[in-house]
C-alpha cells in the first residue's frame, strides 16, 4: 500500500502541479480515516486559493458502483474544482485538452449541473429547483498513486482524483424537464457510447450514477452538510456527478467522442501535451492557459 503520511500539503500540491507520482513509503503506515483526509484536502485547497485560484464547485467520484470493487471503495467521494481546471467546449461540443501536468490521466463522460442557488435540501424537487443548467462533460481524472492502486482516503487527499473538467453546451434544466420527476426519468434513461479514434470502447447510462445523477447531487449535499468544516454549495457552483462508463486511460493524440442519442449532440475532445496550449473559440475550449 502506498500512503502519503510523509507529504505536507505543499508537497501534495507540488505533485498536482508537476504530474509526478507520489513516492512509495512503508506498508506499515496506516491509512488515515476519511475525516482526516478531507481536512488535509482542505489545507491543499487553501494553498490553491492563496496563489489566486478560485473554486468552481465540486466533483463527485465513485458514483458508478460498478467500479467500487475494482478500486476498493464503498462510497462516493468529492473534491474541489478550480477556475484553472474547468473549461468549456465550443458551441459545437468540440474541445482540446492539454494533458501536461496530469498524472496517469483517464477520461470519464459525466453529467454536469450548474447551480443557480444553494439546494435547500436533498429532496429531488429541492435539488431540481437549485439547478440552472445541465450539460454533458468530460472529466479527466488522475491518480498520483502508482498503477491507480489507492485507498479511499488517498483519493480524497488527491483532490478527489480531479484533473480537468470540460463542459459541453449547456441546456436550461426547464427545457430538459419541467420538474424533478421528469428530470430523473430523463437522466436515468440516458444511454451513451464512448469512442476513441472512431472505435466504440464503452457504453454507459445515467442509471449507473447512484441510480440517477440527480441523486448523486443529493449525496453531495448531504455529505457536505454533515461536515461542519466543508464549504456548502452555492449559486454559481458547478457539480460534475460521476462517470457514466469505466474510466479509460488517455494518451496524447487521441480523439474521444461521447454520443448521446436522442438527448444531446455528440461531445468530442482531442488530447495533446504541450508546455503551453493556446486555441481560439473556433478551435474549441475558448481559452489560453499554461499548465
Amino acid at each position: 500500500m502506498h500512503t502519503v503520511n510523509s507529504l505536507t500539503p505543499q508537497q501534495l500540491l507540488d505533485h498536482m502541479d508537476s504530474g509526478a507520482l507520489w513516492p512509495p513509503v512503508s506498508n506499515a503506515h496506516p491509512a488515515r480515516d476519511l475525516g482526516e483526509a478531507y481536512r488535509i484536502a482542505r489545507k491543499v485547497d487553501r494553498l490553491r486559493k492563496q496563489r489566486g485560484e478560485q473554486t468552481r464547485g465540486y466533483k463527485i467520484g465513485f458514483t458508478n458502483i460498478d467500479m467500487w470493487a475494482r478500486y476498493g471503495v464503498t462510497a462516493p467521494i468529492w473534491g474541489r474544482m478550480w477556475d484553472t481546471t474547468v473549461s468549456d467546449t465550443d458551441a459545437r461540443g468540440d474541445a482540446h485538452i492539454n494533458l501536461h501536468g496530469l498524472c496517469q490521466p483517464r477520461i470519464e463522460p459525466e453529467v454536469v449541473f450548474g447551480l443557480r442557488a444553494a439546494p435547500l435540501g436533498t429532496d429531488p424537487q429541492d435539488l431540481y429547483e437549485a439547478i440552472d443548467w445541465v450539460a454533458p462533460g468530460f472529466e479527466f481524472v488522475q491518480s498520483h498513486c502508482p498503477d491507480w492502486r489507492f485507498t479511499a482516503d488517498q483519493t480524497i487527499v488527491d483532490g478527489g482524483l480531479h484533473g480537468r473538467l470540460i463542459i459541453g453546451p449547456r441546456h436550461r434544466v426547464a427545457d430538459l424537464a419541467p420538474d424533478a420527476a421528469a428530470l430523473q426519468a430523463a437522466l436515468a434513461a440516458l444511454d451513451m457510447t464512448l469512442s476513441r479514434d472512431g472505435t466504440v470502447v464503452d457504453t454507459g447510462s445515467g442509471a449507473k450514477v447512484l441510480g440517477n445523477p440527480l441523486l448523486a447531487l443529493g449525496h453531495l449535499v448531504q455529505g457536505l452538510s454533515e461536515d461542519t468544516k466543508a464549504t456548502p454549495l452555492t449559486g454559481g457552483d458547478i457539480v460534475t456527478t460521476g462517470t457514466l462508463t469505466d474510466a479509460w486511460p488517455v494518451e496524447p493524440g487521441q480523439d474521444w467522442v461521447a454520443h448521446y442519442p436522442g438527448l444531446w449532440p455528440d461531445l468530442s475532445v482531442s488530447t495533446m501535451v504541450a508546455d503551453r496550449i493556446s486555441y481560439s473559440d473556433e478551435a474549441g475550449g475558448g481559452e489560453s492557459r499554461s499548465n
